[in-house]
């Protein structure tokens, strides 16, 4: 499956890859009023993920503490 436009910027910017005409791009489409669905959902995922992956680290934590 290939990736969307949006999905390869947010990465991209997640990097610290993004070059100036890639974030300009990447602000377009996040909008000025209200950011558009696609960019909002995978950014929503990325976050989600880091949850999850800091839920399971600190669990990991405490089990080693034991």
């Amino acid at each position: 499956m290939e990736r969307s436009r949006p999905d390869y910027l947010i990465e991209r910017l997640i990097d610290n890859k993004l070059s100036s005409d890639e974030l300009e791009e990447l602000l377009a489409g996040i909008g000025e009023t209200e950011m558009s669905p696609e960019y909002s959902n995978i950014l929503e995922n990325y976050f989600n993920q880091l949850l999850t992956e800091a839920h399971l680290k600190k669990n990991t934590v405490s089990e080693q503490d034991q």
